[in-house]
């Protein structure tokens, strides 16, 4: 693995490169991405795949990437923009891309601004709130998610977070009238270290989940796009959002193995299933699935 930076206007994008480039097999490479997941979640899934050039990267102002631009907030168009420049610095033509979760909506903005840039887009429960019928309801939880993190703290915001998340069904006032969850029941902090900048539970990612995908430009693209949902996340909210992002798109979801981060191994404490997971997806990139 070689790590690089990519200087832009107005930030240093950090890029893992794990492999030859150019490539030696005849593939472009395959890029992985997330949000606000740096590249450090994607180390079991590139480590999978060794007989491809994979590359995976910090988002601005996540990780090791540094902004610039006087912002805090994370953006599709901003980010689609900053991966639009790495594709153009690989200088290896378009490229194949496994995105994830908020790295699925900046991946979906990028097919439609660029629709050059990918050959195939396998975009992994995007978190597009708005879409499902009770748009509204959930947008209401993802606010009660930040109450609780501006109110309480990181443990608390990230128990509020699970709670919305591991919900079966849509938000309804039953979701709403549960006891705020105890961060203590899932292991995580009671104490408030006195942050408030975490990308997942402020509302600086707020533009990511309430993205409205163009669907004429994505419909309109040379991209295969597939649009993946896990086993485990059926009736939870990341799984129905993605049956109606594919729906909105005229297609119908792809299964995957495991749940919202079947690809991990153990290191960040919910392992899922990332052997299978990748031969699942290396099924699909090849166009068997």
């Amino acid at each position: 693995m070689k790590t690089h930076t990519l200087t832009t206007a107005d930030a240093d994008l950090v890029y893992d490169v794990h492999g030859p480039l150019p490539t030696t097999d005849g593939r472009p490479p395959l890029l992985m991405i997330g949000q606000p997941m740096d590249a450090t979640g994607f180390a079991a899934l590139a480590a999978r795949f060794p007989d491809r050039t994979a590359v995976t990267y910090d988002p601005r102002g996540l990780g090791r990437s540094v902004r610039r631009d006087g912002r805090a907030d994370h953006t599709p168009e901003t980010q689609a923009d900053d991966v639009h420049a790495l594709i153009q610095e690989l200088g290896a033509g378009p490229v194949e891309m496994f995105a994830s979760s908020g790295g699925a909506v900046t991946a979906l903005a990028l097919v439609a601004k660029y629709p050059g840039d990918l050959t195939v887009l396998v975009a992994h429960e995007p978190p597009l709130i708005t879409l499902t019928p009770d748009g509204p309801a959930a947008v209401r939880a993802r606010a009660a998610v930040r109450e609780a993190y501006e109110k309480r703290g990181w443990g608390a915001g990230m128990a509020a977070f699970v709670a919305m998340t591991s919900w079966e069904g849509e938000f309804t006032e039953a979701y709403f009238a549960q006891p705020e969850p105890d961060p203590a029941a899932f292991g995580m902090p009671t104490e408030d270290d006195g942050s408030r900048d975490d990308p997942l539970l402020s509302d600086r990612s707020w533009a990511i989940s309430s993205y409205r995908p163009d669907v004429d430009a994505l419909t309109g693209a040379p991209t295969r796009v597939v649009i993946a949902v896990g086993e485990e996340s059926e009736g939870v909210q990341t799984g129905r959002i993605a049956v109606a992002t594919a729906e909105l798109l005229g297609r119908r979801v792809t299964v995957f193995p495991s749940h919202h981060g079947g690809f991990l191994d153990g290191e960040f404490g919910y392992p899922g299933k990332p052997d299978e997971f990748a031969r699942r997806l290396r099924e699909v990139l090849d166009g068997a699935a």
